[in-house]
């Protein structure tokens, strides 16, 4: 009986891992992408955004990126988050008048919790703090003088009219929509509080900000889509790119090759994709595709190889990828490939995006991905390098340039928190000269952030400004404290998305041996 259970066990595992290979992922990728283009081009003065990390598989290019996450939608889990704040995207959206999310989920649902719920409590707060921002704008007040007097009525309508609401998808229940009601003053003082620049917003948006939602399931007639300038709010269309459909099925195409459709097939790339990454897919897609489902995986691990060494020929960030073939079938030529260190969130960003050094305001801190700081030397003085990948310089002291191998929390729970005393030592050193100090990490997104967070919090006062560390020996840090620069930090630094586990390093490295705090 026991060895019957096994068997059973082992075929609907064998059957499972058939029908989730790589080629029926790419391929589904590939069809919801054709969906997504369509809504795309309906939309087409709408700039498209990719919520990270799933949403970056659906389209060949995106003009920015975005990071909410589903867990802070979860019932009884509801977040408004200071550390994703995803400003950008507020003024993009002010600026072209909306914007289109592109997102995917594998549960089965027509959209993720991040469409479902975390984005329209974003856009209900921002919405909120902006409001309370215009009634209290001196431009409101009624003792203005009277040639100003038109002016502030249409300004007082405009307040009046602003949009506050909760908009919800229509399958949340009245229940759960009234909790998160109850919690949104609360999260509206948080942001308020934190530093935000509520009137750089209120400038960018002429309209509230509203979620729209559309799926595969959604019907549009094309000659009664209105224009998005006549809509009274500020639209950001949430697209969920697969298939809500629970079974997986086949799908009807022109394809020679028989394959299986896995609903939200870009979510959790760690477990797939094999090294690939959304770059590198849209590259070499039609190959890929055309590839059939017994030699997609040798084909990908062709590719993947061939990026590495190419970007190592360069002097560019390029981790060892070993590849060990099963020992399968003759016919089957599925691999796969062991990660030597490597996370693969790496070209995980758009394009527009991938180049970009970002200066924390007035501070001469910067941040940039490893990749990038190999091809930065004009604007900087010094690197402080936080991978375990060498960063090629040409700095004329070897002592302007410290390499850290910290890795992320996941793989150590404490190289972060043991490295930062170094950290710190070199940034204090060179930033008392006034030195121009640029710190990377391989995704300029995480590591590095919460270094900077460090450096900033140890060495800055609130204002921004140098001062050796002086403020920080005299007060306590709180979470708060941490908030209102990690908010300072994601103002310049759009694509910052630091974690919560190297966050809590951070934290307690900045309390140990002082009054700890967690206000």
């Amino acid at each position: 009986m026991e060895e019957s259970r096994m068997n059973i066990y082992r075929v609907s595992r064998s059957i499972k891992k058939k029908e989730n290979s790589l080629y029926n992922a790419l391929k589904s990728i590939y069809e919801d992408s054709i969906f997504v283009g369509e809504i795309a081009e309906i939309w087409s003065q709408l700039p498209l955004v990719a919520n990270l990390r799933c949403g970056l598989w659906y389209s060949r290019q995106f003009h920015s990126t975005c990071y909410f996450k589903s867990t802070d939608g979860h019932c009884n889990n509801w977040s408004f988050n200071t550390s994703r704040l995803n400003l950008h995207i507020a003024h993009l959206a002010g600026q072209k008048g909306g914007c289109i999310i592109v997102d995917s989920t594998r549960k089965g649902k027509r959209f993720p919790d991040s469409m479902a719920k975390t984005i329209p409590i974003w856009t209900c707060v921002l919405n909120q703090a902006i409001r309370n921002y215009l009634k209290n704008d001196r431009s409101t007040d009624d003792s203005e003088s009277n040639s100003s007097m038109g002016a502030n009525v249409d300004r007082k309508n405009m307040v009046l009219d602003w949009d506050c609401s909760l908009h919800l998808p229509p399958w949340v229940s009245k229940t759960e929509k009234a909790s998160i009601e109850d919690r949104l003053e609360e999260w509206t003082k948080e942001l308020e509080a934190s530093g935000v620049d509520i009137g750089s917003l209120a400038s960018a948006l002429e309209k509230p900000l509203r979620p729209l939602w559309v799926s595969q399931k959604t019907v549009i007639w094309l000659n009664e889509v209105p224009a998005v300038d006549s809509w009274d709010f500020t639209p950001v269309i949430l697209v969920s790119a697969s298939c809500s459909m629970g079974a997986i099925q086949q799908r009807t195409t022109t394809s020679e090759f028989s394959w299986n459709y896995i609903s939200g097939a870009g979510d959790d790339e760690e477990s797939w994709a094999r090294g690939l990454t959304p770059n590198i897919f849209w590259k070499h897609v039609y190959d890929l595709i055309a590839s059939g489902p017994d030699v997609c995986n040798q084909k990908v691990a062709d590719i993947v190889e061939k990026d590495r060494v190419y970007r190592a020929h360069r002097g560019q960030t390029a981790p060892q990828i070993t590849i060990k073939p099963k020992n399968l079938s003759p016919n089957n030529h599925s691999t796969t490939i062991e990660n030597q260190g490597m996370d693969h969130d790496v070209d995980t960003r758009s394009s527009t995006e991938s180049g970009t050094m970002f200066w924390l305001g007035s501070t001469n801190v910067a941040v940039c991905t490893s990749q990038n700081a190999s091809t930065i030397h004009d604007e900087i003085d010094c690197i402080l390098n936080c991978s375990k990948e060498l960063v090629s310089h040409s700095l004329p002291d070897a002592s302007m340039y410290l390499q850290l191998p910290i890795v992320t929390s996941k793989y150590d729970r404490f190289s972060l928190l043991s490295h930062l005393p170094s950290a710190l030592k070199f940034a204090k050193l060179n930033l008392s000269k006034g030195k121009k100090l640029l710190v990377c990490c391989p995704d300029g997104e995480d590591i590095s952030i919460c270094v900077c967070l460090a450096i900033l919090t140890s060495l800055f006062d609130d204002e921004g400004l140098y001062n050796g560390g002086k403020s920080f020996t005299e007060t306590c840090i709180t979470k708060w404290d941490m908030r209102k620069r990690i908010v300072f930090i994601c103002k310049f630094a759009t694509n910052a998305r630091p974690s919560r586990g190297n966050l809590r390093q951070v934290f307690n490295f900045l309390n140990k041996d002082r009054c700890i705090s967690s206000q």
